[in-house]
């Protein structure tokens, strides 16, 4: 066996150690904080630091925890994939996103068992999936969000093999695939980061967990470790895409920002590899420089989360308006949100009590993700609630229409598709007590604001709060179900057809409300959609040349002209002018 170069960042250490099954071996300084050492160790091989006399602790860069977060990393040699060399990806704006959480997508949990579905998905329409942090954390359930080994694929979803089958598969499939990525903290249990160096400022502080370290002493390293984990996923794996987890908990007053840095490590691996490559952001700020261009001051990702978007549409669709809610809940934002993307953009918050975010009008619509439901939005309610138990049919189509029909780029969560059944709920499988009852106790204070009795509230360590969160594909075919997704498929290949094949990213949008505040119509390229919010049936203007190409079920009258029954959408094509004129006349 040819000896190989294990190497770890140990700044404050005076020795260390490489453990290899009962065996320690003393590694050499090797400068800048560095100790290095050659092993007869190769792909397969277990292995281990001991710092100053330490117990065994994981590689900070390990590649396989095969026993969780406490044992032994695993030495991994990836693939060269062949079929990656042909894979060039397609420009983000003709994304339809669909994230998944690999342990509730099937009732496998794993990599290889997600790869059967992928046919489900290419049938409606999707091209891209998202998939939530797959990086090791605590247990064998979770939503991945507490990591710590930030580059091993999680050792109960299949590990690195079952992971690069998967994104095989995916290209295959003609699906790019992104991998959602934490780089504002790790997880309390198993992370053994701050016993190797600096790896985490108390200067700043988040609401989950110690912040990482990107502009403090020794933070060089640090800054390294993150933007090498992070094209770790794009080039070894290859995955098309990061999602970086709530971006506005990292604080960097470096001259380059870290978020500009994976940008541009991104670009360059873009460059280097001959493939389409994206950094997309989770921010709550409302910040639009996280997508500027760099020459124009912006830290140049590709995209962004827009939370606005699903707050107005999940308000006024609802008629919530509890914790963050309180913001939004009538027509005027939601055409706001179609027409300008951000809602608060300069505007004060109620449920802040400040202004919030800056104008994005200037940006083209296609550097935001847009949803009517994600992960956060279902998952972060008392009992996990779907948008579809919430509202009728005929709301839960208009929500679909309005996300999936708009300019920006749209994004489904698992099962959304065909109105499952089932809940997502928030579980964990955490080993220490004093943690267990912490975020348990954690969850209810937390949805004290949005009127939640604690009682409500699953408990996020039960077995069953996972099992209830698992989608069910038995059902996706029958009754309901079965309408819902053709609904979807119809409205994917209406938006594959009308806006992207006709490249209509650019053309003029237009969205109002009629004077009774119950009829909200939009027109984007020749496409129109009007939803009646209301409880009374309203006329409609005839659409001149117009054709209806698709309605929800009971939606039109023809008394009279068209009369949109409550409750209810109607999509028109070949509507290119009817927007100004509908304008003056819904006036």
């Amino acid at each position: 066996m040819t000896a190989r170069r294990i190497s770890v960042w140990a700044p404050a250490a005076d020795a260390v150690g490489l453990v290899s099954g009962d065996d320690t071996s003393a590694m050499e300084a090797s400068g800048g904080g560095w100790f290095a050492a050659n092993a007869d160790l190769g792909a397969g091989d277990d292995y281990a630091f001991s710092v100053d006399g330490s117990d065994p602790m994981p590689d900070p860069r390990s590649g396989w925890q095969p026993e969780g977060v406490h044992g032994p990393s695993r030495l991994v040699d990836h693939p060269r994939r062949r079929a990656l060399d042909a894979w060039r990806g397609f420009p983000l704006n003709e994304a339809v996103i669909y994230e998944l959480h690999i342990g509730t997508f099937t009732p496998e949990g794993t990599f290889e068992a997600a790869i059967t579905r992928l046919d489900h998905l290419k049938e409606l329409g999707i091209n891209t999936i998202e998939v939530m942090p797959v990086a090791e954390f605590p247990g064998r359930r979770g939503w991945g969000y507490d990591g710590v080994d930030l580059s091993a694929p999680h050792h109960a979803y299949g590990g690195p093999d079952g992971l690069h089958r998967l994104i095989e598969a995916c290209h295959a499939s003609g699906i790019a695939a992104i991998v959602d990525v934490v780089y504002n903290h790790v997880g309390p249990e198993g992370d053994y980061l701050s016993n190797f160096g600096p790896y985490f400022t108390n200067r700043y502080e988040t609401p989950w967990g110690s912040a990482f370290n990107f502009d403090g002493e020794h933070s060089d390293e640090v800054r390294r470790f993150v933007l090498d984990n992070a094209e770790m996923w794009l080039r070894d794996y290859g995955f098309d895409g990061l999602r970086l987890d709530a971006v506005h908990a990292i604080i960097d007053t470096s001259p380059l920002h870290i978020l500009e840095a994976i940008a541009i490590r991104a670009d360059e691996l873009a460059q280097e590899l001959g493939r389409e490559l994206w950094v997309i952001a989770e921010s709550d700020s409302n910040d639009p420089r996280l997508v500027r261009n760099r020459e124009l001051g912006g830290y140049g990702l590709d995209a962004q989360w827009n939370d606005d978007f699903h707050h107005a549409l999940h308000a006024v669709l609802t008629g919530e308006q509890h914790g963050y809610y309180e913001d939004f809940g009538t027509p005027e934002e939601m055409v706001t949100a179609l027409l300008e993307t951000f809602v608060y953009a300069g505007q004060y918050s109620r449920h802040r009590k400040r202004t919030v975010g800056r104008s994005a009008a200037d940006l083209p619509r296609s550097r935001f993700i847009v949803y009517s439901q994600n992960h956060d939005q279902v998952g972060n309610r008392a009992a996990g609630e779907r948008l579809c138990h919430l509202v009728s049919d005929g709301r839960a189509r208009m929500a679909a229409a309005l996300t999936l029909l708009s300019p920006m780029v749209p994004m489904l969560f698992q099962g959304e598709e065909w109105a499952a059944s089932t809940p997502f709920q928030y579980f964990t499988d955490l080993g220490d007590a004093h943690l267990q009852k912490a975020v348990t106790n954690g969850r209810r204070r937390e949805f004290r604001a949005f009127g939640w009795p604690p009682a409500s509230v699953p408990d996020p360590q039960a077995v069953t709060t996972f099992q209830n969160s698992i989608l069910k594909w038995d059902e996706v075919h029958e009754g309901i179900h079965g309408c819902m997704l053709d609904w979807y498929r119809r409205l994917i290949e209406l938006r594959r057809v009308r806006l992207i094949a006709s490249d209509a990213q650019g053309v003029e949008t237009n969205a109002w409300y009629d004077s009774t505040r119950t009829l909200l119509a939009y027109s984007h390229a020749d496409l129109l959609v009007c939803c009646n919010l209301g409880s009374e049936p309203v006329r409609v203007p005839e659409a001149m040349g117009a054709m209806l190409v698709m309605a929800s079920d009971g939606a039109l009258r023809s008394d009279a002209g068209p009369v949109l029954n409550p409750d209810s959408v109607a999509i028109w094509s070949n509507a290119a002018d009817v927007g100004t004129e509908l304008v003056d006349r819904l006036a």
